[in-house]
């Protein structure tokens, strides 16, 4: 009977191409990538600039960043094909071991719980700002002479997108289907770069603005180290990369590296873009959040607010669907011990968590508004998944791959560089969070 339920989870487990031919090729498997890291950490890279000491030492921290980046999402993509497993827990699992695996899903499923939270919270603000900024625009009045009613309030607001757009956006099972939504999504977050470049520009050619005042470096590497969170923040897209690496057509490793180097590299242009740009505008009193640091009768920038509103829609699915997943497989295991696991009841399971994942974020984030000490953490976190897990993989599966000596030792020191790196990562990020904590309570 364990076999048979067994075989029954695994069935509902593959992904669809043997039940309707469904599979992701090469254009949607990079606009799924883009959208998985173009997200909140697009507001705060002018901010980091700043943070770093400028764009010199910014840009260098960012290259470098980039490298392991892209190292990360190869290996992800080589221990997946070698492991046969299509989701991130379930590869870290089958080479590292079941501690090591239940380790990653706890800090799996926390941190992808813990950016939706901090996506609805970004949203209601993003809403609140552009009621305010369309009532200021229309009236002529500011925000202060407002009527408030119950149906104004962008809580209110958030509840009507969570249930009409992004709980049936989060229902589907599969990836590929998250294909379409995050082409609109992506570009609607391209329009975020380019309204910060064209603003530089247009507040350039004023008479009236105010010369902004630039860092003039930095004296110690210890402000600059401290932005990797930031940056791993914004390039967080190696959670999904396995499962999009399972979905595709074409699942050779040249072929995943291609795809891998185009998504980051349009990433770090767009990023970077935005990162310079907004810094060479407002200099070192750039707000965190870039659209908090502009006036909110523009029009240029009551868009961008509206179409990064529409960016975070698209991408919250998708943290959704993964997070989802490592809840739902001990679910199914724990049926299939009894009885045969049917589509229906796969189903029924899918839809609860999802309710259950929109709701509880929802009520965390119209209840708990300022959660900036808890997503300090993110960053830090974020490392494990790019540096660290990647890298316990890589020396692990050296040890079984048949592969030259020389390539084995080599393979082997960069897995070490990358634990080494994402331990300091993780330690000073969490380290600084807690002390933050610790201070302000």
């Amino acid at each position: 009977m364990e076999q048979l339920a067994s075989e029954s989870i695994s069935l509902l487990a593959k992904p669809s191409r043997d039940r309707d031919g469904q599979r992701l090729g090469s254009f949607g498997a990079v606009f799924i990538m883009l959208k998985s890291a173009l997200g909140a950490g697009l507001l705060n890279f002018p901010w980091a600039f700043a943070r770093a000491g400028g764009i010199r030492y910014a840009v260098a921290v960012e290259m470098l960043c980039v490298i392991f980046l892209i190292s990360a999402l190869v290996i992800l993509g080589y221990s997946s094909s070698i492991s046969g497993q299509s989701s991130y827990q379930a590869v870290v699992q089958d080479l590292c071991g079941p501690v090591v695996g239940k380790l990653c899903a706890i800090f799996f499923v926390f941190n992808l719980f813990m950016i939706s939270v901090a996506f609805l919270v970004i949203l209601a603000d993003q809403l609140q700002k552009l009621s305010e900024s369309i009532y200021e625009l229309i009236h002529g009045s500011s925000e202060s002479e407002m009527s408030h009613h119950w149906y104004t309030d962008q809580r209110f607001t958030l509840f009507i997108l969570c249930f009409f757009l992004i709980l049936p956006l989060s229902i589907p099972k599969e990836i590929w289907t998250q294909k379409y939504t995050s082409v609109l999504g992506t570009l609607a977050a391209t329009y975020l770069t380019v309204a910060v470049t064209v603003k530089y520009y247009i507040r350039a050619e004023s008479e009236h603005s105010l010369s902004p005042v630039y860092s003039s470096g930095s004296s110690s590497w210890a402000p600059v180290f401290s932005v990797i969170p930031t940056i791993c923040y914004g390039f967080q897209c190696h959670e999904a990369s396995i499962a999009i690496y399972s979905s595709l057509e074409n699942k050779t490793l040249s072929h995943w590296v291609l795809i891998s180097s185009v998504s980051i590299f349009f990433c770090t242009v767009l990023y970077s873009l935005t990162g310079i740009y907004g810094y060479l505008t407002f200099g070192k009193n750039v707000a965190a959040d870039i659209l908090m640091s502009y006036s909110g009768d523009d029009v240029i920038i009551i868009i961008a607010r509206l179409l990064f509103g529409v960016s975070i829609i698209t991408i919250y699915p998708i943290v959704l669907l993964l997070g989802r997943s490592v809840i739902q497989a001990p679910l199914l295991c724990l049926r299939g011990k009894h009885i045969i696991v049917t589509p229906s009841f796969e189903n029924f399971t899918r839809l609860a968590l999802t309710l259950a994942w929109v709701v509880t974020t929802l009520l965390i984030a119209v209840s708990v508004p300022d959660i900036s000490k808890v997503i300090s953490v993110i960053g830090g976190i974020s490392a494990l998944f790019i540096f660290i897990f990647p890298g316990l993989c890589l020396i692990l599966a050296m040890q079984s791959q048949p592969v030259s000596p020389t390539l084995r030792w080599a393979l082997i020191a960069w897995g070490v560089i990358m634990l080494l790196c994402g331990s300091f990562i993780f330690g000073q990020s969490t380290s600084i969070a807690v002390m933050q904590i610790l201070n302000k309570t």
